[in-house]
């Protein structure tokens, strides 16, 4: 098939395609004509690569499932070093995740001290002569 098929099966552009293969993700092969060629194999290629992105991999990092499939493998995961870089990526997401979880509470604790505060000072309020309340953004405005 011809770069546009290619790209419309994969749906995807052909500039991304042209990008891959100057990446050495996508084998650039040429026919009698000069169009380049591709079959299902760099379908499964596509595929592969897109599904990796999709799960938030690098293009960099998906080069070992790439080279997985090119060596004969039925999955591009089955290789020592795809599987490596599961493991790493999954090491990030969990960095990513205690650092999610951390901000979590910080703003829950804050949220927690706002109310408190908002709540103190509608009591307030209500004793004769008390403050009126005031937005705390507000002071920073001035």
């Amino acid at each position: 098939m011809r770069i546009g098929e290619l790209a419309a099966r994969a749906n995807t552009t052909t500039r991304t395609l042209r990008y891959y293969e100057s990446r050495g993700l996508l084998p650039a092969r040429r026919g009698g004509n000069g169009y380049r060629t591709y079959d299902e194999n760099d379908l499964r290629l596509l595929r592969q690569i897109r599904t990796l992105q999709d799960f938030g991999f690098d293009l960099e990092e998906t080069r070992p499932f790439v080279e997985c499939l090119r060596a004969g493998h039925p999955e591009g995961d089955s290789c020592p070093a795809s599987l490596e870089v599961y493991r790493r990526k999954l090491a990030e997401l969990d960095d990513l995740i205690g650092e999610l979880q951390a901000v979590r509470a910080q703003v829950g604790a804050q949220l927690v001290k706002a109310e408190r505060a908002r709540d103190e000072l509608a009591a307030e309020a209500e004793v004769p002569g008390g403050p009126e309340p005031v937005c705390e953004l507000g002071r920073n405005l001035k």
